[in-house]
């Protein structure tokens, strides 16, 4: 189960999710698809906390592109469906809309007005398997396939050196490393990402907590909280509980 999907393991028994790698030509752009798919006579809200990516998600109501949620993301799952997701690469997105990945950033739009489908993807549902709608989707994507962009692969870097190193806690260190201005790093991340690099490093590191407390078995919160880079276990629990609903100990007691 990817990280942010909190409560994994009760999520486990809800629904099956899947994920499949992009074709080549959209490599570049896409991390993954990922397929989801439940059966429940009684309604289940999924609640993740999300990561610095764009999604485009085909779902039974219609198709829909989520900037990145600042927040707390709640989906409700009753009775047999399925969907399919895109998971943009952090930045990978920016040269699908032309303009600023922040304009998107807490707002969930209509695909079809921003990919100009004209009803195309109320078929990809339609497909009988996770190879079909995979295949739907990409068919839908690639004739509308964006010029490179050196940025992205930039951004992506930067990214992934955030999500690799917990020692990485301030936007000057990563300016410093990353031979940029913080206002300059600031710009690329707010025109490609959506969000701020402070955002980012604040979001991976509560990853890594609710991670560390899904694994099941203690936890030492304050050396826990010392490693993420946090000044005392108080800020560090202050953090969790403002975006999670609930204290680090409360969360890990399920």
């Amino acid at each position: 189960m990817p990280r942010g999907v909190l409560h994994e393991r009760e999520g486990r028994t809800k629904f099956r999710l899947r994920t499949a790698a992009p074709s080549a030509a959209l490599a570049g752009f896409v991390e993954y698809h990922w397929i989801v798919s439940w059966d429940l006579d009684e309604p289940f809200a999924q609640r993740v906390v999300p990561h610095p990516n764009v999604h485009l998600v085909f779902e039974p109501d219609g198709a829909l592109v989520h900037g990145v949620h600042l927040g707390l993301f709640e989906r409700r799952l009753v009775g047999r469906e399925r969907a399919i997701g895109v998971r943009f690469h952090p930045g990978g997105f920016r040269p699908w809309l032309g303009g600023r990945v922040a304009d998107l950033t807490d707002r969930t739009l209509a695909a079809g007005e921003l990919f100009g489908f004209e009803g195309a993807e109320k078929a990809v549902l339609d497909a009988a398997d996770d190879a079909g709608l995979v295949a739907e989707v990409e068919a839908l994507l690639l004739p509308r396939l964006p010029a490179p962009d050196p940025a992205v692969e930039r951004v992506r870097e930067l990214v992934g050196r955030i999500q690799s190193d917990l020692s990485l806690t301030r936007v000057d260190h990563l300016a410093r490393t990353s031979g940029l201005t913080v206002r300059a790093l600031q710009r690329l991340f707010n025109d490609y990402v959506g969000v701020g690099p402070k955002w980012v490093i604040r979001r991976h590191r509560l990853h890594e907590a609710a991670a560390r407390a899904d694994a099941g078995g203690p936890v030492d919160w304050a050396a826990l909280a010392a490693e993420l880079g946090y000044s005392d276990q108080a800020h560090f629990t202050r953090e969790f509980t403002a975006t999670i609903g609930t204290s680090p100990a409360r969360y890990a007691a399920g």
